[in-house]
């Protein structure tokens, strides 16, 4: 089976145009006529049958999550589609491909999600600094209105949907779904308190609304299109499909690739990144879902899978699938306290424990990073973690901690030689 139709995206690497005609000619936008006929919660049935999970990083089930919505349309409280296209997690940059050189699977995407919703109005939330993306995007939406694939009576099917971009100012807390609602309605980006403020329930304007990561939205035509038992032909149970990982750091060749979820790392990184630089035996730790979640040390990475399950047994998580490969001459406490850093300066400061904790967070990584820290400091820094981890609204404290706890838990060692025990 030829990869074309293995996997999603047939474009990922930018070899051809982004056109809706050279689209078309993929595969996107095929039989959109005869979806559009279909009994809107069989769509949504073989979303959930299929097991997509959401690639933006929490995992959740896609179809349940749509499931969630109101079935029947309420003039006074109508539902909306948004897609998170705020790609703010350090080591990711697959959304970025997508947007660039596959934007009409997004925009299709867009229009069958907020048909099985029963939406007729959307948003894509772009960050700011994807400037040419937008533009990218922007235009591809306007050659879907021209060929009559948005709008009113799309395809005579009589279902209207309208899709607008609109672009953030560059804030990492934006990448979480209620920060994200706040900041499109204008208001300052900042998470909302669930519950009450579950988006299905009370979501953008307080409406019920559906907010999916770039990825996952754009999967949603071909698994629609090739049936639910293709998607779940790849994966391990509870892991189906294929997935992009963005691999980076100290590897031969930095590259997105899309893969079947529960490839093995090693397998991963050897076969499309060119290996790790210096050899496999040079490898030191890698981070394998973006910067928010732990590294794992050599040992691990020899076996462990590129999926949910398995990295949430070996202790991390696969979140955006951001793989940060380090090898023996990288100085990982530097590294983690630069990430701490991120953190620090990204935390909206709503909570009390994200805002201060952040900052003691960065303040004694970087005194330990000198080497200037104690053997206090060592445990002040964990307690802080722990008091951290599970108290604020959002992830944004979890993230902020798990790179500091995974040091603790494989590297400290390394940490012990950085203090001055005197």
């Amino acid at each position: 089976m030829s990869d074309n139709y293995r996997f999603i995206f047939s474009n990922l690497q930018g070899k051809f145009s982004s056109t809706l005609k050279d689209s078309i000619k993929r595969g996107d936008w095929v039989d959109i006529d005869k979806i559009l006929q279909k009994n809107p919660d069989n769509i949504i049935d073989i979303i959930k049958d299929s097991g997509l999970r959401g690639r933006g990083g929490a995992g959740f089930s896609t179809g349940a999550k749509w499931s969630f919505m109101p079935k029947v349309k309420n003039s006074d409280k109508p539902s909306y589609l948004v897609i998170n296209a705020d790609e703010g997690e350090p080591g990711t940059c697959k959304d970025r491909f997508i947007i660039r050189h596959e934007p009409h699977k997004i925009i299709e995407g867009a229009l069958i999600a907020a048909y099985a919703i029963k939406a007729e109005v959307g948003y894509i939330y772009i960050r700011g600094e994807y400037y040419y993306e937008a533009k990218i995007l922007q235009r591809a939406i306007d050659e879907a209105y021209a060929y009559g694939l948005l709008g009113k009576n799309i395809v005579n099917s009589s279902y209207n949907f309208d899709l607008y971009i609109h672009r953030g100012a560059g804030a990492y807390i934006c990448g979480e779904e209620t920060a994200l609602l706040n900041s499109l309605e204008g208001h300052r980006g900042i998470p909302r308190l669930k519950p009450p403020n579950f988006p299905a329930v009370n979501g953008l304007y307080g409406c019920p609304t559906v907010v999916n990561n770039v990825e996952t939205i754009a999967s949603v035509p071909t698994i629609i299109r090739r049936g639910a038992d293709w998607f779940k032909s790849m994966g391990r149970p509870n892991n189906y499909g294929c997935k992009i990982f963005s691999i980076s750091g100290h590897v031969n060749n930095p590259c997105n690739v899309e893969q079947e979820m529960s490839i093995p790392l090693k397998e991963l990184i050897n076969k499309y990144a060119g290996g790790v630089k210096g050899g496999w035996d040079n490898l030191l730790a890698i981070i394998p879902g973006g910067s928010s979640v732990p590294l794992l040390p050599k040992h691990i990475c020899e076996t462990v899978l590129m999926d949910f399950d398995s990295l949430k047994e070996a202790g991390s998580y696969l979140g955006t699938g951001g793989v940060i490969v380090m090898d023996k001459s990288t100085d990982l406490v530097a590294a983690i306290a630069n990430l701490s850093k991120f953190y620090m300066d990204e935390s909206c400061g709503q909570c009390t424990p994200c805002r201060e904790g952040t900052g003691w967070i960065y303040r004694i990584m970087s005194r330990i990073a000198d080497g200037n820290g104690s053997i206090e400091d060592l445990e002040t820094l964990f307690q802080i973690t722990k008091q951290i981890e599970g108290h604020t609204i959002c992830a944004l404290g979890d993230a902020a901690v798990w790179p500091i706890q995974g040091l603790f838990r494989h590297f400290k060692v390394k940490l012990m030689k950085k203090v001055n025990f005197y």
